[in-house]
């Protein structure tokens, strides 16, 4: 018997299938890298590197087409360790992260035509390689890194002799160097990287990715404004007013009770008498003690909402659905809330996009 099964895919189509979907996800990690770059977020950018590496090696090899992209997550991941001298990306240890982000950078000018952006990033790599050594006081290595990055370049001779001037008076502070600052190269990457963004909006799998979290926003936002779900939240306070009263039934009649049994014979039907007037006007009490309960509660002191409790609203919902409350509640522990409670703070967190 064949254990492929009906509908099997063959290894050649398969390895053939992977290797696209493997693009699709590293176009879509590149993406984000730049985004969190572009933004500042330092862990989100941490997390799609690594990602972003881990597909790189699992690559057989690298298209044509994928060099750009696997050029611009090396980049990026060197120019955010630009300034962290012990960090190494090459072997040679003497190389520093720009040296590296450099010669990265030279791969994606051949990948895209000359334009002043690009020339700009270019010259204040140079630049910045160098002075990230001079405001550390390492002067030698400064004078090695512009050895090693002008050595065979005629048309940055100028540059080179004005940084060389700047190594030999150990003065950081220059205008010139404030004039090329690190902060300026990182605003002209982030340039760089609106183009790119822009440019690769139209991602396959960010559009499908998209499309199907704006639909489950939908569905949530339908499913809270059904009707049925107003009715079960309405069974549900009523069912736990019910409760309460039906307790405080069984208290009043046990108490009737024992005062019966402690009335002279004489006094029974008189006592008897009374007790139902009790009775009916302390249910009359109840039935309108319930219609006001809800009111009541809405006056207790509201509870903050913690971050456990949050999470644990979500998994209840994206185990059980929006709008089943009562097996949320059941399942989960919360702080002294009611099925109203779960619902009105769900419709909060998916106001505040918090889901």
């Amino acid at each position: 018997m064949d254990g492929a099964g009906e509908g099997a895919v063959s290894p050649g189509l398969f390895a053939e299938t992977e290797a696209v979907a493997a693009g699709w996800m590293l176009e879509f990690t590149c993406y984000a890298l730049c985004r969190h770059f572009r933004e500042g977020r330092t862990r989100d950018f941490e997390r799609s590197r690594d990602t972003a590496q881990a597909i790189i090696n699992g690559l057989s090899k690298i298209a044509i087409h994928q060099r750009k992209t696997v050029y611009l997550c090396q980049f990026l991941t060197r120019i955010s360790e630009g300034k962290t001298l012990g960090y190494h990306f090459e072997s040679d240890k003497r190389i520093s992260p720009l040296e590296s982000a450099l010669s990265i950078w030279k791969l994606l000018e051949e990948q895209s035509k000359p334009d002043n952006l690009h020339e700009d990033i270019h010259r204040l790599i140079l630049i910045q390689a160098v002075a990230v050594h001079i405001e550390r006081g390492y002067c030698k290595e400064a004078t090695e890194v512009l050895e090693r990055l002008f050595a065979e370049s005629e048309s940055n001779k100028a540059l080179r002799m004005k940084l060389a001037l700047i190594i030999n008076g150990n003065n950081p502070d220059l205008p010139f160097l404030q004039s090329f600052s690190y902060d300026l190269l990182i605003n002209k990457i982030k340039s760089y990287i609106d183009v790119f963004l822009k440019e690769n909006s139209t991602n396959f799998l960010i559009k499908a990715a998209t499309k199907e979290v704006e639909s489950k926003r939908l569905e949530a936002t339908i499913s809270l404004n059904k009707p049925e779900n107003t009715i079960e939240t309405n069974n549900e306070s009523n069912l736990e007013t019910q409760q309460r009263s039906r307790k405080r039934l069984y208290s009043l009649a046990q108490n009737t009770l024992w005062k019966i049994e402690n009335v002279p014979s004489n006094e029974i039907t008189k006592h008897r008498k009374t007790s139902c007037l009790q009775s009916f006007s302390d249910l009359q009490n109840i039935e309108n003690d319930g219609k006001s309960l809800s009111h009541r509660q809405t006056d207790r002191k509201k509870q903050r909402w913690t971050w456990e409790e949050d999470s644990r609203l979500k998994d209840g919902v994206k185990k059980f659905g929006v709008g089943n409350w009562t097996k949320i509640l059941i399942h989960y522990d919360f702080n002294n809330r009611t099925s109203v409670m779960l619902k009105d703070r769900w419709r909060i967190m998916i106001k505040k996009d918090i889901v």
